[in-house]
């Protein structure tokens, strides 16, 4: 018999694959679960972690990293610092000189600097910029977990709504646990800031970067030029001294050729740095 009695539909305060925290903007529809290891989101976490430009893992792709999972090989993101060449030789297409090549890739990624661990970390709203900005302000990724609200937002850039999904972040219990093992794997987790010099090499030169940069992230030769002195602005203008350009630059690439801005590449920017 039909009837007329319908249960209201009640969200779930735990994520109902892992347990963890749920969250849900006041002006947003979607509720999330902040559990950067649940089972439902782990492939995208790992795949984020090792991005280029976060940790720089070449070789962990999405096929490798859907056997990982699926095989159970990897159960968190610290497990990819526990992989070893015959867990990887036991998947299929991964012969022993690949294994050894990967695993030198997930050695080298324990030295990426702090900023890119926090990048890693895929807190909501803290992308490449706002982890540096963290980096640079804090210090180490501990003071960054241990910060209340009100504490994060002393860093420049970050605003109430930034600063809560941090905060809820490392307040979860699995992420903290996560936090923990990477910091036992050996990740950066002190951070100490460039000093800014007067009269660096680039003192008074104003650039501007466009396309993808072969090794470097268009943060950290931001960085490095300001670091030794020069600028770097949005826009091509008559100002500009030097457009870096790098594979698939655009607009900014013609408008540096029709003014006659030189261009250079990631190898003279890195000989004119000195490095």
């Amino acid at each position: 018999m039909a009837t007329n009695k319908r249960l209201p539909f009640r969200m779930p305060d735990k994520c109902p694959v892992c347990g963890g925290e749920i969250v849900r903007e006041e002006d947003e529809v979607a509720s999330r679960c902040t559990n950067i290891n649940c089972p439902a989101r782990l492939k995208e976490s790992i795949l984020h972690f090792a991005a280029r430009g976060v940790m720089d893992i070449d070789g962990m792709g999405d096929a490798l990293v859907e056997q990982l999972v699926d095989h159970g090989v990897v159960k968190n993101v610290a497990d990819i610092y526990t992989l070893n060449p015959e867990s990887l030789q036991a998947l299929e297409r991964m012969g022993k000189k690949s294994a050894e090549k990967l695993l030198r890739n997930i050695e080298a990624s324990r030295e990426r600097p702090l900023p890119r661990v926090v990048n890693a970390l895929g807190i909501r709203f803290v992308g490449e910029r706002t982890a540096q900005v963290l980096a640079d302000t804090f210090g180490s990724l501990e003071k960054i977990r241990q910060a209340e609200i009100e504490g994060l937002q002393q860093a420049p850039e970050v605003g109430p709504k930034v600063a809560e999904s941090i905060h809820q972040f490392f307040r979860e219990p699995h992420n903290a646990e996560l936090v923990d093992k990477l910091k036992e794997a050996g990740l950066q987790f002190e951070y100490e800031r460039p000093a800014k010099k007067g009269g660096g090499a680039l003192e008074g030169f104003r650039f501007v970067l466009t396309g993808t940069l072969a090794n470097l992230t268009r943060e950290e030769a931001k960085r490095r030029i300001e670091a030794a002195g020069g600028k770097v602005t949005p826009s091509v203008t008559k100002a500009t001294n030097y457009v870096v350009a790098g594979e698939d630059a655009g607009s900014k690439l013609a408008k540096a050729k029709s003014l006659g801005i030189p261009v250079i590449d990631e190898k003279r920017l890195l000989e004119m740095l000195g490095k």
